[in-house]
């Protein structure tokens, strides 16, 4: 899942985006409206955290932008302005959710990943392919009903595949999902975390390589499996 948080405070916008990170989100972060504003032309997110009084361009008129663009990105105003009216006035702006400051930052997380569900192009909660279910709300993932122990970002990239399946998706792809617009397009991680995670998964193997292309899950050959 990949997040652009919209915060003009940059002690704030730093933590967000670190827990955000640490739940394996990628994260990116505008301080103003116009900053914001190039990166979602850029860059395909799934939630944008949107703070409603930001300079360059008001959170209101972002807001708007954000609900006519073709990429649906779905809109959680986070803001001081709690009162109902505050509310009820960002709701019909196209917002998706709001949520007054201060918060606690786990029912800021919650919200985030129920409104990725909703998404237009979300699926079912929990994933399932080729023996694999993983639970993105739960933080859970098992092969075969075994459990799997698996770092922040092999859990993002495994949620990744999986939500793409049966397409492949590209290193540069991946690099955009899990990570974030700082991820060096020129690095290894995509290919030591995909070996890392295959080690996890065990055999028979279900993360297929196609050279130059990208990666795919697929359901082993009937000899390979288990009997």
């Amino acid at each position: 899942m990949r997040v652009l948080v919209v915060e003009d405070s940059r002690s704030l916008a730093a933590v967000v985006a670190e827990g955000l990170r640490d739940q394996g989100m990628a994260v990116d972060v505008a301080h103003d409206g116009l900053e914001a504003a190039a990166k979602l032309d850029l860059n395909p997110y799934d939630v944008a955290v949107l703070d409603r009084d930001l300079p360059g361009i008001h959170g209101d008129v972002l807001c708007q932008m954000i609900t006519e663009h073709d990429h649906r990105v779905m809109v959680l105003m986070l803001t001081a302005a709690g009162a109902p009216g505050d509310r009820v006035s960002g709701l019909a702006l196209g917002a998706d959710d709001y949520l007054a400051k201060p918060f606690h930052f786990p029912e800021l997380v919650l919200r985030i990943r129920a409104l990725a569900r909703r998404q237009p192009a979300a699926r079912a909660r929990i994933l399932r392919a080729a023996g694999i279910e993983l639970d993105p709300v739960r933080r859970v993932v098992t092969r075969d009903g075994r459990l799997l122990d698996l770092s922040v970002k092999e859990f993002a990239l495994l949620e990744a595949l999986l939500r793409a399946t049966p397409a492949l998706l590209s290193a540069e792809d991946l690099l955009e999902q899990v990570w974030d617009e700082h991820a060096d397009p020129l690095t290894n991680t995509v290919t030591v975390t995909i070996s890392r995670l295959r080690r996890k998964l065990g055999d028979p193997g279900v993360i297929i390589t196609t050279p130059g292309v990208g990666y795919r899950i697929t359901d082993p050959p009937d000899e390979d499996r288990h009997p």
